[in-house]
């Protein structure tokens, strides 16, 4: 590099830095980030169950349906640029389409993963291939499940939330962080990287991560993606129908159709009750579901561990407030235990951007005891795109001022109108 284009270089790092610098200064006047929640329900309790409950494989005839797609997709090509996809669910679903059976078959056909360096992990990250984040961590034996496949010699009750698969020349391999040690780990496949190609119709866009970038902030997120973009969309926000409808859905995902149950309003709270169960279905969306003794519905199966747990939430979520959410989708987010009952989170994701409900409550939950739903709360709610933006701060400067990883978020408090800000998030 030239003496000039390196001056250059300096001057850009230097003007990034004073510019993160005002970031943070600004952000501590004005409260940028002042109003920070956590966004994901805890997930402290999850490693219990996983090693309580999944020591076999799911058993035959089981099928496992994706219960959340990545919140961040990369694609790394031959020169080192990237091309990252987070708000935009059209192209991260087409991207997806497209990498999920190149992760899926790296994972299947890899060798015992074995514990690799940060610093062989990052130089892996900046090679050809293509990288998965989920937003909160998820079982690898529930990932495989998604994905269609098993990786043979892993333990699986390794929760992860990044997965990475480096393109070879001939030979793929795969790389992974596990969530509660923060190690890496590697493993060579039997997958060919052919099917790299069909990444190629996307073109890189400035994508880069965190730890490439030196500001404040990337050494406590260093594999945040960061994205170009300044302009996120406004959401409109509905309620998704009558009491009558929801009642009748509810009704419908929890196996009582075929009963006649009374119905009556206490209050502004439309009541059902049934021999095993009764609903409350009040007028802001919220429907609340009890059993009212041990015995399942007769056509409803027990779970037996953890990927059938989270696969009948999500049938249940899927064809309930799934159906009435517009253009947010709902993604699966955690298992809690609590007093004997394993809840499954659920919560509404738009443009990249988690919702945040009023009174701290996700899109749904289900909760199971001794493998069948005892309990489940359902938020209805619909969101649309207005067509309208609002810019916020570059996520560069906001990754400064935050000084760890955020995300886009929107407050769901009753207004039509939801603008999106950032938000620090813990895991």
């Amino acid at each position: 590099m030239s003496k000039s284009k390196r001056a250059i270089e300096m001057t850009k790092t230097v003007l990034v830095l004073l510019l993160a610098l005002n970031a943070a200064f600004l952000a501590w006047r004005t409260g940028l980030f002042n109003d920070v929640f956590t966004a994901l329900p805890v997930v402290g309790n999850i490693v219990q169950l996983v090693r309580g409950t999944t020591g076999a494989p799911e058993p035959a005839g089981t099928t496992i349906v994706e219960a959340a797609r990545p919140m961040n997709i990369v694609i790394t090509y031959e020169e080192g640029e990237r091309f990252g996809v987070r708000s935009d669910l059209g192209v991260r679903n087409a991207v997806y389409d497209r990498a999920s059976s190149i992760i899926g078959e790296a994972l299947g056909s890899a060798s015992t993963p074995l514990e690799v360096s940060e610093a062989q992990w990052r130089e892996a990250l900046s090679s050809p291939g293509v990288f998965f984040e989920y937003i909160t961590p998820v079982c690898l034996s529930v990932l495989d499940g998604w994905l269609g496949s098993r990786m043979p010699d892993a333990p699986q009750d390794v929760l992860v939330r990044r997965v990475f698969v480096s393109f070879g020349e001939e030979r793929s391999r795969i790389y992974f962080q596990e969530y509660d040690s923060g190690l890496y780990f590697g493993a060579d496949t039997a997958s060919t990287a052919g099917k790299a190609q069909e990444l190629d119709i996307f073109s890189p866009n400035g994508a880069v991560f965190a730890f490439q970038l030196s500001i404040a902030g990337s050494e406590n997120a260093p594999y945040m993606l960061i994205m170009p973009e300044v302009y996120h969309p406004d959401i409109r926000a509905a309620a998704a129908g009558t009491q009558e409808m929801m009642l009748e859905r509810a009704l419908h995902v929890f196996g009582h159709y075929i009963e006649m149950p009374p119905t009556y309003f206490s209050g502004d709270v439309l009541v059902c009750v049934g021999a095993q169960f009764t609903i409350r279905v009040y007028p802001d969306g919220r429907v609340m579901y009890r059993r009212t003794d041990g015995f399942p519905p007769a056509n409803e199966a027990q779970a037996s561990n953890m990927g059938e747990m989270i696969e009948h939430a999500r049938a249940i979520i899927a064809d309930s407030v799934g159906m009435t959410s517009g253009d947010a989708e709902v993604h699966f987010e955690s298992i809690y235990y609590r007093e004997g009952v394993y809840f499954v989170y659920f919560g509404y994701y738009i443009a990249g951007g988690r919702i945040h409900l009023y009174d701290d409550r996700h899109a749904a939950f289900v909760g199971f005891s001794s493998g069948i739903v005892v309990e489940a709360e359902l938020n209805f709610r619909n969101y649309a795109l207005t067509g309208y933006s609002t810019r916020l701060l570059p996520e560069r400067q906001a990754l400064a001022a935050a000084g760890g990883e955020f995300i886009l978020s929107y407050s769901d408090l009753g207004p039509e109108i939801l603008q999106p800000s950032w938000v620090k998030v813990w895991f």
